[in-house]
């Protein structure tokens, strides 16, 4: 009888040893997939344009496109200049999608020219005093502004100092919340510097905020730290965004926010509310901050959309 629980013994050690090395290669398999596997995947990315919106020509008056911001107006991220979602907007690159050659703005508006002036890295202030020096155009001329604002004063300095106007990572909404009116007076006063520069008249659209973490609000990279208030400040931001420009006639609102959701750090979690089952992809440079090729795909159509929507020039 003495016999029996020593013949168990080996057995009950290989069955641990077995569930061990199950759990751990469970957990090894998880993380890899669910936790720090971020693939591209590959071809178009974001929503469709519709083809008859570009079939003729808007006007034949002079236009201008003017790109105001920061890295992703630059196209930082991008695999060419060809392909920031700036230049795509204004002009097919030779490689362009089946789905997109010919829709672009220099298709419908013969008398077309553009500027680019936003600086990768840079914070609101800094766009502020940008448009300040820019010059002011002839009456003949309209203009398309095309802008992102207010990205970089939320992740500035990346928690590696103490939070302050424009450079908000780590601070408390407490905190930030006299940064957040002085940006909502910054948005006024930009945009009524760049009316004042089209005396011929623009439409100024400008991209709410992305949200890198799908809406989880923890930090999208190992080498960041947590930032607690983080989603509430950033909803903030947008919510100032889309606030400013329901007041005002010229200035509409590109929904980055929405259509990049489910394609952040969390985009393989098929169990969230928010993953995109039809392109379970990441559309971030691996900076984390920026886009990449797809991302900015993604956003002309999206900018593309907005334009067309709501531009005075379609006749």
């Amino acid at each position: 009888m003495t016999s029996k629980p020593t013949r168990r013994r080996p057995r009950i050690r290989l069955l641990v040893l077995i569930a061990t090395a199950v759990l751990i290669l469970g957990v090894v398999l998880y993380l890899r997939e669910y936790r720090f596997s971020r693939p591209v995947g590959e071809g178009p990315a974001g929503p469709s344009v519709d083809r008859e919106r570009f079939e003729g020509v808007w006007t034949d008056r002079k236009v201008h496109v003017l790109g105001i911001g920061d890295s992703i107006t630059a196209g930082l991220g991008a695999r060419s200049k060809r392909h920031s979602y700036f230049n795509r907007v204004i002009e097919n690159p030779r490689d362009e999608y089946a789905d997109m050659r010919g829709i672009c703005l220099s298709a419908v508006l013969p008398e077309l020219s553009s500027h680019n002036v936003a600086i990768s890295g840079s914070e609101s202030e800094v766009h502020a005093d940008v448009i300040e020096e820019l010059e002011v155009l002839s009456d003949d001329v309209f203009g398309i502004v095309l802008m992102t604002s207010g990205g970089n004063d939320l992740i500035h300095s990346y928690g590696k100092a103490k939070p302050r106007e424009c450079a908000m990572y780590g601070a408390t909404l407490t905190e930030a919340e006299p940064w957040i009116a002085k940006f909502e007076t910054r948005l006024n006063a930009m945009f009524d510097s760049i009316e004042d520069r089209f005396p011929g008249g623009c439409e100024i659209y400008i991209g709410d905020i992305y949200d890198p973490t799908d809406g989880r609000g923890d930090a999208p990279s190992i080498y960041l730290p947590d930032w607690p208030d983080g989603l509430a400040i950033h909803a903030r931001y947008n919510e100032t965004i889309r606030g400013v420009a329901s007041t005002r006639e010229k200035v509409f609102v590109v929904p980055l926010y929405a259509a990049f959701l489910g394609h952040g750090s969390h985009c393989r979690k098929w169990w969230l509310k928010t993953y995109r089952r039809e392109d379970p992809f990441y559309w971030f440079h691996t900076n984390v901050e920026d886009p990449n090729d797809r991302g900015y795909d993604a956003i002309r159509r999206v900018f593309l959309n907005e334009i067309v929507a709501n531009t005075q020039l379609r006749s």
